[in-house]
C-alpha cells in the first residue's frame, strides 16, 4: 500500500527523542498485553482528531475509514490534522499529545478526548516495521500537506509535500507489518478487532477490506441498553441476545446501570449457573465508547460475583495502558453506587416479582448472603427466600424460625449430618451452618427477629434433650457404664446412657467448641518441648469434656451391658466409641486411631476364639 508523491522539499533525516527499540519492547512486553492494542491506538487517534475538528470547526464533516490489504493497514480521518512543526513536536516526543496545553484553543474540550499519555502512534511500531502518516492541518488553510515516515530503526523523516496530495483537512495512517506480525494485519483480524474495540465510538467508521465492495460499519450505536424498544419483554430478549453475543451465555435476567452523575450507562447479566465466590468476573468497560478492557474485575464490589457487567463511562480515569480501571476514589465511589443499583434490584425483585427471585436465589443464593451479612435490612427481606439446611429439611430461615422459638446451629457440615435426625426425632432446632457465610447470617438474625434465640449447638443441649432412663434401669446397668467410662477416660470422653430415636443408631459422639480447643491443647502439650509444654499446661482450662451418649433404645447396647466379661464390655464399649467417632467425621488423633486398631483387633481375638474354643497351634 505504498504511494509515491512528486517531492517538494528535501528531506532531512532526524532521530526521536527515545530509543525507539526499547520502547517497542517496553510496549509489546510489559505495557501492554498483546498486540491487538494497536488498532485501538489507531482508532483513538483517529476519533480524538475528529474530536479537535469538531471543537475548531463545529459545522465541519467528519469521517473515519479503515482499511487492511496485502499486509498493510491504513486509517483515515477528516480530523483536525497537522502541520509540519506539529508533526516534529507532536509525534516524535513521548508525553505530548496534540491534545494538550492551551496554545491550539483546545483546552476546554480536552475531557471529550480518548487519548490521555502522548505514546500515540509509536504503539503501532509493536505490529508495524514502518508508519507513514500523510496529513494536512484545518487550522492554517495555506499550510500544506505534511508526511511523516517513520521506521522502527529510530528515524524518521517529515516533509511537506504538493497541495494535491491531500487537498482536504485530515490524517491518513498507513501501517506497514514487521516480520512476524503479519497476523494482525490480515483484514478478518482487523475488522473483528476495530468492531470489538469500537463499536461504541461516537462517530461512524467504516471497515474496507480491499476487495472492491461496500465498507462495512464498525460502530453500532446507540448501546444496546439505550436503544428503544415496543415493550421490556422485546427488551429483555434483546439485552438476552446481546449477553449471548458478548459472554456466550444466555442470562437469567439483566440489571440496569445507569448512573447519569457518574456518566456511566451500561447493564449487568446475571450468570444462569452457580460460581464460587473466590471467581473474579472480568467485566467490559468501555471508556468514551472505546473499549479499555473486558476483564476489568475492580468495577464491582465483590460479592457481586454472580453478575457479569457491561458499561460505557467518561468518568473513570484508565491505567497507563489504558487496558484497565485505576483504582481511586472515583472508582470506589461508582463501584458502591453500581452495588447498590444490584441491591436495589433484589429488592424491587422481592417487593413485585417472587417467582423471578426465587429463580434467582434457586442459582445465587450464595452471592445474597454474601450481601445480606453486612446488611441487616436485606436480610430481612430475603428471610422468606434464602435456602437453609435444616433439621426440618432445606427451608428459609423465616419457616425455619416460625417452628422454633430457640435455633441452634452447627459450625460444620459433618457435626450437623450426624446430629440431624436425631435433632429432628426428638424437637431440636438445628441449622446447618457449615457452609459459606450461614453462621454470620445466623448471628445477624436475632437483629432482625427480636426475641428469637440463636446458640451454637453444645453436647449438653442435645444430652439434655434426648429421653432420660428410668433410675431403676440405669442403677441396673452402673456396672456396665463404669466400665465404659474407665475405658474411655484415655480419651478425655464421659459416658452416658439416653433413650433416642432413630433406635438404629447405637451411640452418639458429642463435643462442642471448647472441648475440641481443650482436646487440641492436650495434644499439643503431649508433643511439645520442656517449656512449650509448661506453656500449653498454663492454658488448661475446665471445659466440658466430649460425651459419648449410648442409646438404651438400641438391642445391641442392651447385650453389650449384660456381657460378663469385663474385658469384652471395655473393647465393645471401645468399638461403640470408634463407630460414633467416624460417623462423626471428625479428624482421628493418634490415640483415637490406636484406640480403633486395638478395638478391632479385640473383637477378631475374641470371634475366632469363640469359634475355635482354642489357642491357635504354634
Amino acid at each position: 500500500m505504498t504511494s509515491t508523491h512528486p517531492t517538494a522539499q528535501p528531506s532531512e533525516v532526524n532521530n526521536f527523542q527515545v530509543d525507539l527499540r526499547g520502547l517497542v519492547d517496553l510496549l509489546s512486553h510489559h505495557l501492554y498485553s498483546s498486540p491487538r492494542v494497536y488498532v485501538r491506538e489507531l482508532l483513538q487517534n483517529a476519533v480524538d482528531a475528529v474530536t479537535a475538528r469538531h471543537a475548531h470547526e463545529p459545522g465541519a464533516e467528519v469521517r473515519i475509514r479503515l482499511r487492511a490489504a496485502d499486509g498493510h493497514v491504513s486509517i483515515e480521518d477528516s480530523g483536525i490534522g497537522l502541520t509540519a512543526d506539529e508533526a516534529h513536536s507532536l509525534l516524535a516526543t513521548i508525553g505530548r499529545s496534540s491534545k494538550r496545553g492551551g496554545q491550539h484553543g483546545l483546552e476546554t474540550a480536552r475531557r471529550e478526548f480518548l487519548g490521555q499519555f502522548g505514546i500515540g502512534l509509536l504503539a503501532c511500531f509493536v505490529v508495524a516495521r514502518q508508519i507513514r502518516v500523510v496529513t494536512r492541518s484545518a487550522r492554517d488553510p495555506r499550510a500544506l500537506p505534511v508526511e511523516w515516515l517513520a521506521t522502527d530503526d529510530g528515524s524518521y523523516t517529515v516533509r511537506e509535500l504538493p497541495h494535491e496530495a491531500r487537498t482536504e483537512p485530515g490524517t491518513t495512517v498507513h501501517l506497514q507489518a514487521r516480520p512476524g506480525a503479519e497476523e494482525w494485519l490480515v483484514p478478518a483480524t482487523v475488522e473483528r478487532l476495530a468492531r470489538d474495540f469500537g463499536s461504541l465510538l461516537p462517530y461512524d467508521i467504516t471497515f474496507d477490506d480491499g476487495r472492491g465492495g461496500e465498507p462495512r460499519p464498525i460502530t453500532d450505536r446507540p448501546a444496546v441498553w439505550d436503544r428503544p424498544y415496543p415493550t421490556p419483554a422485546a427488551r429483555r430478549v434483546a439485552l438476552a441476545g446481546h449477553c449471548a453475543d458478548l459472554f456466550g451465555f444466555t442470562p437469567l435476567d439483566s440489571i440496569d446501570l445507569d448512573l447519569p452523575v457518574a456518566g456511566v450507562r451500561g447493564v449487568a447479566y446475571v450468570l444462569p449457573d452457580p460460581t464460587s465466590p473466590a471467581h473474579r468476573a472480568g467485566h467490559r468497560v468501555h471508556l468514551k465508547g472505546m473499549l479499555l478492557t473486558d476483564q476489568a474485575d475492580n468495577l464491582l464490589p465483590d460479592w457481586a460475583f454472580f453478575v457479569r457487567a457491561v458499561l460505557d463511562t467518561d468518568a473513570l480515569r484508565p491505567t497507563a495502558s489504558r487496558e484497565n480501571l485505576y483504582d481511586d476514589e472515583t472508582l470506589a465511589a461508582v463501584r458502591d453506587a453500581l452495588g447498590a443499583r444490584v441491591r436495589g434490584w433484589l429488592t424491587e425483585l422481592a417487593a413485585s416479582e417472587p417467582e423471578r427471585l426465587a429463580a434467582f436465589l434457586n442459582v445465587h443464593h450464595l452471592g445474597v448472603k454474601s450481601l445480606a451479612r453486612h446488611d441487616a435490612e436485606l436480610l430481612g427481606l430475603m428471610l422468606p427466600w434464602l435456602p437453609f439446611e435444616t433439621s426440618d429439611g432445606s427451608m428459609s430461615l423465616e419457616e425455619f424460625a416460625a417452628a422454633h422459638s430457640e435455633i441452634h446451629f452447627t459450625r460444620t457440615v459433618e457435626e450437623f449430618r450426624q446430629i440431624a435426625p436425631i435433632a429432628a426425632a426428638h424437637g431440636l432446632g438445628v441449622v446447618n451452618a457449615g457452609y459459606t457465610y450461614d453462621a454470620d447470617l445466623l448471628a445477624l438474625l436475632p437483629s432482625v427477629r427480636p426475641g428469637l434465640k440463636v446458640t451454637e449447638l453444645d453436647a449438653g443441649a442435645v444430652t439434655d434433650r434426648l429421653d432420660p432412663v428410668p433410675t431403676s434401669a440405669e442403677l441396673a446397668l452402673a456396672g456396665f457404664l463404669s466400665t465404659a467410662r474407665t475405658r474411655l477416660e484415655p480419651q478425655s470422653c464421659d459416658v452416658v446412657l439416653r433413650a433416642f430415636q432413630p433406635v438404629s443408631v447405637p451411640a452418639l459422639y458429642l463435643d462442642d467448641r471448647q472441648a475440641r480447643q481443650e482436646r487440641d491443647r492436650a495434644v499439643a502439650e503431649e508433643n511439645a518441648d520442656d517449656l512449650w509444654a509448661g506453656i500449653l499446661g498454663s492454658l488448661r482450662g475446665s471445659a466440658p469434656r466430649a460425651r459419648l451418649v449410648l442409646n438404651h433404645n438400641n438391642p445391641l447396647v442392651r447385650r453389650l451391658a449384660a456381657l460378663p466379661d469385663a474385658q469384652l464390655t471395655g473393647t465393645a464399649v471401645e468399638s461403640l466409641y470408634g463407630q460414633a467417632l467416624l460417623m462423626s467425621q471428625r479428624p482421628l488423633r493418634p490415640a483415637d486411631s490406636t484406640l480403633l486398631n486395638r478395638a478391632f483387633l479385640g473383637l477378631l481375638e475374641w470371634a475366632t476364639h469363640s469359634v475355635t474354643g482354642q489357642e491357635d497351634p504354634k
